[in-house]
């Protein structure tokens, strides 16, 4: 009741949120996001080789593209079999209700419990280390790990847990997850992981990543073949980009407020995605 509640405020604060500017993460920010993402995955905004469209997600964070992408990908490569969520970006009504989430057999992995789950739609929760699964050589066709790895191994006590222990420094903790992703997948399966690009940077609670941090993924995994995309973020929104044009950008930390410009990023000003083939 209280989610549907602020749902509905924050609905209703739209209005107010244009007047202001559109300025994100106030009242009205989540309403906005999330129908944008749903008319991005419809639109197949986000698809290989197609430019995004003029004023791509003006002023929202990174997750417009990344859903829209990896949904254009999961639609396109044929039956998705068993599918893990490495990271719990799936949860959400409004993304298990599309195809091909819909109906699929799905398993959603993060650290712990979160308030909202959908375990009527059949769908399995399992709570733990993405570099230490529970899971069996071989388990999935599929891994998605959405703005995910980035955090594995830094201080996941912020949001996501509230356990002590959580609260860690290894910076290479992603490498650790890559190797696990390549050991729980069958062989022919896909998998993709998206994080912020740009300049080298950990700003304790994730990190971004550079040109080499992508090579030691793609070493770890060990994929038969991979290609990366590169998204920028500037005032007039996303678009595609080559990993030179945005090798040095720097992201808007919202809980920090590193970083804060007048083009209104959310959070990221670059990302990478990133699919593997096994």
């Amino acid at each position: 009741m209280t989610f549907r509640l602020k749902r509905a405020v924050d609905a209703a604060a739209i209005p107010l949120y244009r007047l202001r500017g559109g300025r994100p993460w106030t009242a009205g920010y989540h309403t906005t996001k999330q129908r944008a993402i749903e008319a991005a995955i419809d639109a197949d905004a986000v698809s290989v080789g197609r430019e995004l469209p003029p004023q791509f997600g003006v002023a929202l964070d990174e997750r417009v593209v990344e859903y829209a992408w990896v949904f254009s990908h999961l639609r396109r490569s044929g039956p998705i079999g068993r599918l893990l969520d490495a990271g719990s970006i799936f949860n959400h009504d409004y993304l298990l209700r599309r195809t091909p989430l819909r109906g699929s057999d799905l398993t959603i992995m993060t650290l712990a419990p979160e308030k909202h789950c959908f375990w009527h739609r059949g769908i399995s929760y399992v709570f733990g280390d993405l570099r230490d699964t529970y899971f069996k050589d071989a388990a999935f066709d599929t891994i998605v790990c959405i703005s995910t790895i980035e955090h594995v191994g830094l201080d996941n006590s912020l949001l996501y847990s509230s356990k002590n222990e959580r609260d860690e420094r290894d910076e290479r903790g992603f490498i650790a997850a890559a190797r696990e992703f390549r050991r729980i997948i069958k062989p022919g399966g896909v998998c993709y992981i998206s994080f912020p690009y740009g300049a080298r940077l950990n700003l304790g609670w994730y990190q971004v990543f550079d040109g080499p941090m992508i090579d030691q993924i793609v070493e770890a995994f060990a994929p038969s073949e991979h290609s990366v995309e590169y998204f920028g973020y500037a005032r007039e929104g996303w678009r595609r980009a080559s990993a030179a044009e945005v090798e040095h950008s720097v992201p808007f930390d919202v809980h920090s407020g590193s970083g804060k410009g007048d083009d209104r990023a959310a959070s990221s000003r670059a990302i990478a995605c990133l699919r593997l083939l096994t």
